[in-house]
């Protein structure tokens, strides 16, 4: 049984056609189509507070678009979820309704638990010691989500106003890093090895990069070298060398920023990149949802 699943980031729209399948006893969300658009919302949502005409006429094509590819794969049920930049934007009820008019889809603007809810959903799939001490880092477009394991139970989690697109825009509050540091201090036994599971578009493009295999720890070693390599670099020029779209070429280096921020903060020297997000979460979603219907 296939779902559809638009996730509406700050960087990017995503639609992922799915289904969760299973080998043993394991189940997982097969991916079978994945679509991704560079709408950018948060470009002008940081600087102006809305989200221009023609950006919506944009938006709504997206949706447009998602939706006949998941009529194409007849999908059961699709379900289309809204982040930080659509949190932040002053027009957002009247955006929603002109896509909800002319696409008959309805966006939800979720918050930053529920939007780590939907990826623990998929993350707890995964085949590793749950009853370790972990944290699972997310950084998108707008925001950065931490939530802190210890023996397996969630201790603490939280939404910080840190992204890829408010950094480009100079748009993060200069105290951000500084209550990043203390919560991570309040919230993390730090004389404790965690093991870190990093999510997100950026962290998976420089898995890509570094050429670590699907289940392979990559090092912070390796990440910083190549922070400084692309710094050296002008945005064609990582274009050309990593064979990166456009928008990803400019915020891989503030994703790279972040994420090395607080891995040296816990002392975490290597972690693994499970290459899930939001989208595999809303598909799991779905399904546990039409088996209860069942």
């Amino acid at each position: 049984m296939k779902f559809g699943a638009i996730d509406i980031g700050t960087n990017a729209a995503r639609l992922l056609v799915g289904e969760v399948t299973k080998e043993g006893d394991h189940s997982f969300v097969k991916k079978i189509s994945y679509t991704r658009i560079p709408l950018r919302l948060g470009e002008e949502v940081f600087d102006r507070g809305i989200i221009s005409e023609k950006k919506t006429e944009n938006f709504v094509k997206t949706i447009e678009a998602f939706k006949l590819i998941a009529e194409i794969f007849e999908v059961k049920k699709i379900r289309a979820c809204a982040t930080s930049a659509m949190r932040e934007a002053k027009n957002k009820e009247e955006v929603i309704e002109k896509i909800q008019e002319k696409t008959g889809i309805e966006i939800e603007i979720i918050s930053g638990d529920e939007e780590a809810r939907l990826i623990f959903g998929t993350f707890f799939l995964l085949d590793f010691d749950k009853a370790s001490s972990f944290l699972v880092i997310d950084v998108g477009g707008g925001s950065t989500e931490i939530s802190v394991f210890e023996g397996g139970k969630k201790v603490a989690a939280k939404s910080f106003e840190l992204g890829t697109i408010r950094l480009l825009k100079e748009k993060t509050d200069k105290k951000i890093w500084k209550e990043l540091n203390c919560w991570i201090e309040e919230n993390v036994d730090l004389t404790t090895i965690h093991q870190v599971y990093a999510t997100g578009g950026n962290i998976n493009k420089i898995h890509k990069i570094l050429g670590a295999q699907q289940s392979e720890m990559i090092s912070l070693r390796k990440m910083h070298k190549l922070e400084e390599e692309l710094a050296a670099l002008s945005i064609e020029e990582r274009i050309d060398k990593f064979q990166l779209k456009p928008d990803r070429a400019d915020v891989i280096l503030p994703a790279i920023q972040i994420f090395t921020f607080i891995l040296k903060k816990i002392k975490t020297q290597n972690f693994f990149v499970p290459k899930i997000g939001l989208s595999d979460g809303m598909i799991y979603d779905l399904y546990l949802d039409e088996q209860k219907n069942l």
